[in-house]
């Protein structure tokens, strides 16, 4: 679908872009192997079944690419939300090119794209009702008036499932991209999929590509399930993050594939004064198999909107591929909170600007009434059991001047070097931590002692999760 225009410059080096396009390519050869055998069953796995189920085109749905759909799926949605508390109910949407603008979900609810289906997000802004600014934001991240809904919204909701047999979510972005560049956006960006204040949220099984902005956006929630995912946009595009965990709790981010314009997992909780007064943090994420391609961004990111903490986060087997950075750790003066309890362990990254990145001078602020006195704590990262190759600079790490980061613990890490490495390969200053069994050699703030960084074994209650077998005809 792409060319993914990775630059070859002193920001990242990619020594074989041919073993690169190799891996994407058998990737979605695969991709559309699972999407063909997924296309003989209507089953389907979910943490629901419904026991009512209906078909967008019962609602005057057209799969023209041209129709809009908006009122076919609000019609629907408010149809179906009857049955909530009678085995709950199910909206499949059939083969087409279902063009439409912002709708919300509802509880006990499913939305299913079958593998020929194409949601098309309009372009059209006045398909997209205005949002004011998340109390935990303050301010809209692009414009400070306010935002844009996200194409598929809910709120308030519990038992809300968005999945399908490899079905497709585009969010036809460019548009918005060129007008953000331009600066001719009053609101900031919607983004693709996103629930507040929810509880039981599923999305799986799903291709997102080119979306407006941020991709999935689950915040203020509670016992999240992100699996299966493939998410794409132009390596050049602005924030397209892929999936942000956002002041939520007990989630669980699996099995998924993300080319992106910005981090390909970005952690988050709030920003500054507005983040603090709300403080709700991130915590008990668990983040396992999962690949990023983003040459200017993180793998995985725990902030810069971190006011309301980060903790207790579990992230293993995470592979990157021509990727900036791995795990990296954003915050400044005025975040205040925490970050804190962070574990991660068998990482595979490849052609990389930076395997270890912290920094405490990120600096964006909403406005001027950010506290200087907020500092952030930033304490028990461990990271174990890396190889590294083709990496330009082994380490970054950047505490705050009389607010250090601490309990930095680095073990069983072998990184080999680009042919045009940076002179000083561990920079640090204002941290403090051990390390193991590391090459190259850290630098001094990270003595060598015979550990090994620690990783829990124990279980979070969304690991326990069991999805039920479910099915979809229409």
């Amino acid at each position: 679908y792409y060319s993914l225009n990775i630059e070859i410059n002193d920001r990242i080096l990619i020594d074989d872009l041919q073993v690169l396009e190799t891996i994407i390519s058998i990737f979605f050869i695969l991709g559309s192997l699972v999407s063909t055998l997924a296309g003989a069953s209507t089953e389907y796995q979910a943490i629901n079944c419904r026991k009512h189920s209906a078909v967008l085109t019962d609602f005057g749905g057209v799969g023209d690419g041209k129709t809009p759909n908006t009122k076919a799926f609000k019609a629907a949605i408010a149809e179906l939300s009857q049955y909530a508390s009678d085995g709950g109910a199910q909206l499949i949407v059939p083969p087409g090119r279902w063009l439409t603008g912002s709708f919300n979900l509802s509880s006990h609810f499913t939305l299913f794209l079958h593998k020929d289906a194409v949601l098309l997000a309009s372009q059209d802004e006045a398909e997209w009702p205005a949002f004011p600014p998340l109390p935990s934001y303050g301010v809209g991240r692009d414009e400070h008036a306010g935002r844009f809904s996200s194409l598929i919204f809910g709120t308030h909701l519990t038992d809300v499932v968005v999945t399908g047999n490899n079905g497709t979510i585009d969010g036809q972005g460019a548009v918005w991209w060129d007008k953000f560049h331009q600066k001719k956006l009053k609101l900031t960006r919607p983004y693709l999929i996103e629930f507040l204040y929810s509880d039981q949220v599923q999305i799986s099984n799903l291709t997102l590509i080119n979306s407006p902005s941020w991709n999935v956006h689950p915040t203020y929630c509670s016992n999240v399930l992100i699996q299966w995912l493939t998410i794409l946009a132009p390596v050049d595009s602005p924030n397209t993050d892929g999936i942000n965990p956002d002041s939520s709790s007990n989630v669980r981010i699996e099995d998924s594939f993300v080319v992106s314009g910005d981090d390909c997992i970005a952690v988050k909780s709030g920003w500054d004064e507005y983040g603090i007064k709300f403080g709700r943090p991130t915590q008990h994420l668990v983040i396992r198999r999962f690949t990023c391609i983003s040459p200017d961004s993180a793998t995985i990111a725990l902030g810069s909107e971190m006011s309301g903490g980060i903790q207790d986060v579990r992230a293993e087997d995470i592979t990157a591929l021509g990727t900036q950075s791995g795990v990296r750790i954003k915050t400044a003066v005025g975040r205040g909170a925490y970050v804190k309890d962070i574990f991660v362990r068998r990482m595979t990254l490849k052609t990389m600007k930076y395997a270890f990145w912290m920094t405490g001078s990120y600096g964006s602020h909403p406005d001027t009434g950010y506290d200087p006195k907020a500092l952030p704590e930033i304490k028990r990262i461990s990271y174990k059991d890396i190889v590294a190759e083709n990496v330009t600079y082994s380490a970054r790490l950047e505490g705050i001047e009389n607010d250090p980061f601490t309990g930095i613990c680095i073990s069983n890490v072998n990184i080999s070097l680009t042919q045009k490495p940076m002179e000083l390969q561990w920079n640090c200053t204002d941290i403090q931590g051990v390390s193991s069994k590391v090459t190259p050699q850290p630098c001094s703030a990270l003595p060598e002692k015979s550990i090994e960084c620690p990783f829990p074994e124990d279980r979070l209650p969304i690991d326990d999760v069991k999805l039920q077998t479910c099915s979809a005809s229409g």
